[in-house]
């Protein structure tokens, strides 16, 4: 089957692994993200992947706790390698072949972050998990998610999140919000639309690098998108 996009950069946030949860992991989720990735990478997808760290620290929590910001990032930098772990033991225990790797040098746990190794992998059919951030402080997981993709030459980046798209008002609050299909990145910059940060937003809209928003919950979204299908909002120039 002709795919849309062959490579692709899956953003996940570390709150949706949390389930019903409200901290840590919660092994229903990650076996999800495994099946659905699974499914991605057996249609011939090279997947490489984003995940935040929300659902063990937030860098901006660190303010309330007394602690310096600059140091709270980089504890929530941890966070997204301890994420990355644990899908990394999930997607190999199913058969997958991966490779974590960190902004911020741990090598007894990833590898470095060297640009052409790292296109190597997807090229070989390896799924490839980015963590640790962008390695600086002040820079979130979306701008790291922005910035990996641009620089692996992917073809979109798929943004995970709990509802099935972008809306003019945030549907959880307001039943009836009505749902884009597509919408230009100017028109979600206009409109105030929290799609990403400013910082990663800006970066894909830049270099033409379209976004797809879609609810990460629902089984087989991934492989529907890859394949063409209308699913969630489509951010392009």
């Amino acid at each position: 089957m002709t795919l849309k996009y062959k490579r692709i950069l899956l953003k996940l946030s570390g709150e949706s692994l949390m389930g019903a949860n409200g901290f840590g992991i919660d092994a229903d989720m990650l076996a999800h993200y495994g099946n659905e990735i699974k499914a991605l990478i057996d249609e011939g997808v090279e997947v490489a992947i984003v995940i935040g760290g929300g659902n063990i620290f937030r860098g901006l929590q660190a303010e309330r706790s007394g602690i310096e910001r600059v140091q709270g990032d980089y504890m929530g930098m941890l966070a997204t390698v301890i994420n990355g772990m644990a899908l990394q033991s999930h997607l190999e225990q199913i058969g997958l072949y991966t490779r974590l790797i960190s902004a911020v040098e741990m090598r007894q746990i990833a590898e470095p972050y060297i640009r052409r190794r790292a296109i190597r992998h997807l090229e070989k059919g390896r799924v490839v998990i980015f963590s640790a951030g962008t390695g600086s402080p002040y820079f979130t997981t979306d701008s790291a998610a922005a910035l990996r993709a641009n620089e692996m030459n992917v073809d979109v980046i798929l943004k995970g999140t709990r509802v099935d798209g972008i809306y003019t008002a945030d549907p959880e609050q307001y039943p009836d919000a009505t749902k884009f299909d597509k919408i230009s990145f100017s028109k979600v910059i206009n409109s105030g639309l929290n799609v990403m940060d400013m910082t990663a937003f800006t970066l894909c809209k830049e270099n033409d690098l379209s976004i797809v928003v879609f609810d990460v919950r629902e089984k087989g979204n991934m492989l529907k998108i890859v394949r063409g299908e209308d699913i969630g909002t489509l951010v392009e120039i």
